[in-house]
């Protein structure tokens, strides 16, 4: 009897052990395919992911707690053609740019310029805007009284943009000192308390700022002409054919004028 108890006990303990192995090999594979899923890149799924600072209205801004704008129309509407649900990630203009660099997000969309340095680190579509670089400036004593009198004045720029690099081209302006914004916001309150002379910055959004500051105001005549695009990740042509192929077929429809005309003056 207690040799045939023994026995028993032998093959109960044997089955269990058998079956914590298998339950441990389990659950290793099982968070193996978590932490894989978790790491994923952008543009391996049914979303595509698009970078934007949602301070440049009417291109991108805030409407309650949602990110809209014309850049988010295009944004939709390229989402919508490859049949995939767009996300809104809002971060710095800086942080958006290196992100699609690094494949956090599939694409940016945020008043990008397009110049020789940033063609070495990311790709661009076609343009599908013209936009124009003006200078706000205080309505009443502006310290600056053309666009050609920049110089040895102190500037206020979104960092990163193409404003920046303009006026921090010395061919171009000798400034005094540049001073470098993540928001416009924050420009406009420096300059109508006069820590800066002036910001450079383009048309619309210029026009947004100071319609809902009334001591600012634009001056007269333009500091250059530009062009926006949307960026992405090096190399990634079979998105950017995507991309180019629904820009092309919205400024044939007449969409973007429409997207511009439906966001123009909003977003106070």
């Amino acid at each position: 009897m207690k040799k045939l108890l023994c026995a028993m006990l032998t093959i109960v303990l044997a089955i269990s052990l058998v079956a914590c192995g298998t339950k441990k090999d389990t659950g290793n594979s099982a968070g193996e395919g978590a932490s894989v899923s978790e790491g994923a890149t952008a543009g391996e799924n049914d979303t595509l992911i698009v970078g934007t600072e949602a301070g440049f209205a009417p291109y991108e801004y805030m409407e309650g707690d949602k990110v809209v704008g014309i850049d988010m129309d295009i944004a939709q509407a390229i989402a919508d053609a490859m049949g995939k649900k767009l996300e809104i990630k809002n971060m710095d203009f800086d942080g958006a740019l290196l992100a699609v660099q690094q494949g956090k997000v599939d694409m940016v969309a945020a008043g990008v310029s397009v110049n020789d340095e940033r063609k070495k680190v990311m790709d661009f579509s076609v343009d599908y805007v013209n936009s124009t670089e003006v200078v706000v400036v205080n309505k009443v004593n502006p310290a600056v009284t053309g666009v050609e009198d920049l110089n040895d004045k102190t500037i206020g720029v979104q960092q990163g943009n193409i404003a920046d690099f303009y006026v921090s081209d010395e061919g171009n302006v000798k400034a005094k000192e540049i001073k470098r914004y993540t928001k416009f916001a924050q420009a406009a309150e420096d300059l109508k308390n006069n820590k800066i002379d002036c910001i450079v910055m383009d048309q619309y959004p210029a026009q947004e700022l100071v319609d809902s500051n009334d001591t600012l105001t634009i001056l007269d005549g333009t500091l250059f002409e530009d062009k926006y695009a949307i960026a992405v990740k090096k190399g990634n042509t079979e998105l950017l054919d995507k991309i180019n192929e629904v820009i092309n077929k919205l400024n044939e429809d007449g969409k973007i004028e429409e997207f511009t005309a439906n966001h123009t003056n909003a977003g106070k």
